[in-house]
């Protein structure tokens, strides 16, 4: 499967139209970012149920102000509109792969909780 482009334009709607996203926000001057591309397109393909994306930093540089990324590549994974990983730097393959599992097993109902728990303690 093909990763989607994503921009401020399209953004919301494929964050919220799906269930399960997860963002590449990389540049083409950054060498770590090209190292990581082929392993995010792989992991594409072994996930197919899953939405890829990218945010290039350069042309989308509203949509990285507002995620705050100040390292190049930044992995994102998005569950139910909760961004429930965020990490700078290029994941090895098996990494990848152990973050897309445990990102599966979350159990939704228990990261709410804890979100709207913590919210109330401030």
């Amino acid at each position: 499967m093909s990763t989607v482009e994503l921009t401020k334009e399209n953004f919301d709607q494929v964050v919220t139209d799906n269930e399960f996203v997860l963002i590449d926000f990389w540049a083409s001057w950054c060498g770590p970012c090209r190292q990581f591309a082929p392993v995010f397109e792989k992991a594409s393909e072994r996930h197919p149920d899953l939405v890829f994306a990218k945010v290039d930093t350069e042309a989308q540089q509203e949509l990285a102000a507002a995620f705050e990324i100040r390292s190049i590549p930044t992995l994102m994974i998005v569950r139910d509109n909760v961004a429930v990983f965020a990490q700078p730097g290029a994941l090895p393959e098996p990494v990848l792969e152990d973050v897309i599992g445990q990102a599966r097993g979350l159990d939704m109902d228990e990261v709410r909780k804890s979100i709207a728990q913590a919210q109330q303690a401030q």
